[in-house]
């Protein structure tokens, strides 16, 4: 077992909110299973969240949902670590509106287990880490685009 948790890639979690009591209607788990067929990432465990209007909460693991509900998730339910304890449940629920429902997914990014075994091999370890949220780099690109525009505008001005 040692040998594999050497070959482990980064994990990863997330929760995903949707309006309403439906978990995204069966649109996303197309895309999720695309990713685990094409071995870019493992999902390790994953949780349902349903917050009623007036704030209880109902959870729900895989087996508890229909077809309608998931789509094809349910191909995950066989190898998943179920490495989310119920009290990391009941604090990511925190973070749900009353009326709304959620996804919680812990997954591995086997795509980079490589680089991270190697990196582990040669007596190196993560000591920092981050994530770049998606509107902060387009953001960005759209900054370095208005400022080229406008550079270019003054070359032409000249």
């Amino acid at each position: 077992m040692a040998e594999t948790l050497d070959e482990l890639g980064p994990v990863d979690w997330l929760v995903v909110e949707f309006p309403g009591p439906d978990f995204g209607k069966g649109q996303i788990a197309p895309f999720l299973d695309d990713l685990v067929n094409r071995e870019l990432v493992r999902v390790l465990d994953m949780a349902f969240l349903r917050k009623n209007a007036d704030g209880a909460l109902e959870t729900a693991e895989i087996s508890d949902l229909d077809e309608t509900e998931l789509g094809g998730v349910r191909m995950a339910e066989a190898e998943l670590a179920m490495v989310l304890s119920e009290q990391d449940i009941m604090d990511l629920a925190e973070t749900i509106e009353p009326g709304h429902s959620a996804a919680v997914l812990v997954w591995e990014n086997q795509w980079a287990a490589p680089f991270g075994a190697a990196v582990r091999k040669a007596g190196g370890q993560l000591v920092a880490s981050g994530r770049i949220p998606t509107q902060a780099v387009i953001a960005a690109f759209q900054a370095d685009e208005a400022d080229a525009r406008s550079a270019e505008g003054m070359k032409e001005g000249v």
